[in-house]
């Protein structure tokens, strides 16, 4: 056990003289927090209007005064034709034109980005329909400005504000803690096998395995202060809160920092060179984690062949996961399913990364 401390030790060190590394591992989980917390976003916010009205009325005045009100939207200016707002719609000034016009409200969106655009339409429509149930205005006007005669009440679950920080930490989470648990494990074992000095650590009294773990110990540590930082961050700065169990997300990303671990062992057994180890880890393992493990694009929106591959990513079930446990708040129960997936895959990675590394030494 001594042996094995002072490997761990010497680890440490190695990181540590290492300054632009250790300044990459502590800084990247911020600088990605602040980057899809504030600048990738979704949401709307402060969206251009532009408001046709032929005549004034207290209903349209209203309606005008919410949609400035509400956060979502900024007037950008009040016309009397519908042509010179579109002219500034055109110019890429404004994105929504709101038209009040015999009776009837029209919504004309600039569906150039058309997520934005649904958004933009939701969130209008949810609005009108505020001020026209919320106010007692003329049956007639009521009649032509709604379609139907019950307005709908919606109640947003979960992220009633639409945040997209609520959808974007989970994935971040996953992205950090793999990309520091796989690569730079995979990284400091073939860094070793490199320089030629994995062969003298081999010949001292300490077993492979052993040493082995002693490597990935100083990068399970590490991925454990991301994971207090992004926590942290998500909560102060994002104003995500941990609505669930904080012991339960944090056992759930121990299991999954064990998984990507392996990982990062299996890499160092096919790799040769710290290049083909970044390669590996980045083209094999990092884009499908952003792209098929539902951290930006939704899974059921893609094809049968990519929902299946998406099954087998670490990443989509600690994502699900931490989802219902840190945003939903639902209890241990309820993710039972990703759990237990995740120490499959823990297992599996990690019997057939040593397996294979052993191969590799021999």
């Amino acid at each position: 056990m001594r042996q094995f401390t002072v490997f761990v030790k010497k680890e440490f060190l190695h990181i540590f003289r290492d300054a632009r590394t250790i300044l990459i591992l502590l800084l990247m989980p911020v600088i990605q927090i602040v980057l899809f917390g504030f600048a990738l976003t979704n949401e709307v916010k402060n969206v251009n209007v532009a408001i046709v009205r032929a005549e004034d009325q207290p209903f349209t005045g209203r309606a005008v005064n919410r949609l400035s009100s509400s956060g979502y939207f900024k007037i950008y200016g009040e016309y009397s034709n519908f042509y010179t707002a579109w002219n500034h719609m055109q110019r890429g000034e404004v994105s929504l034109i709101v038209s009040f016009m015999n009776g009837e409200a029209n919504l004309t969106v600039d569906g150039s980005d058309p997520n934005m655009a649904s958004s933009i339409i939701q969130h209008a429509k949810a609005i009108l329909a505020r001020e026209i149930s919320e106010n007692q205005i003329d049956n007639n006007l009521q009649s032509t400005l709604t379609t139907e005669r019950v307005v709908p009440r919606v109640e947003l679950l979960y992220n009633p504000q639409l945040k997209s920080a609520y959808n974007f930490v989970p994935g971040v989470m996953g992205l950090i803690l793999m990309l520091i648990c796989s690569m730079m494990t995979s990284i400091s074992v073939v860094r070793e096998r490199e320089t030629g000095t994995m062969e003298v650590l081999l010949v001292s009294p300490v077993r492979p395995v052993y040493i082995i773990l002693a490597k990935t110990v100083p990068y399970f540590v590490i991925s454990m202060i991301n994971l207090a930082t992004i926590l942290l961050l998500s909560v102060f700065l994002l104003g995500v809160p941990v609505t669930g169990s904080l012991f339960w997300l944090i056992f759930t990303a121990l299991i999954f920092i064990f998984v990507s671990l392996s990982m990062g062992l299996l890499i160092s057994s096919l790799a040769s060179t710290q290049v083909a180890a970044m390669l590996i880890s980045g083209l094999v393992f990092m884009m499908p984690v952003i792209l098929l493990s539902g951290m930006i694009y939704p899974i059921s929106n893609m094809p049968g062949i990519l929902r299946f591959i998406s099954e087998f990513i670490p990443a989509k079930w600690f994502i699900s996961a931490v989802r219902k446990l840190m945003i939903q708040g639902l209890p241990i129960g309820f993710v039972m399913k990703e759990i237990g997936i995740l120490l499959t895959m823990a297992t599996f990675f990690v019997a057939v990364s040593l397996r294979a590394f052993k191969n590799r030494l021999e």
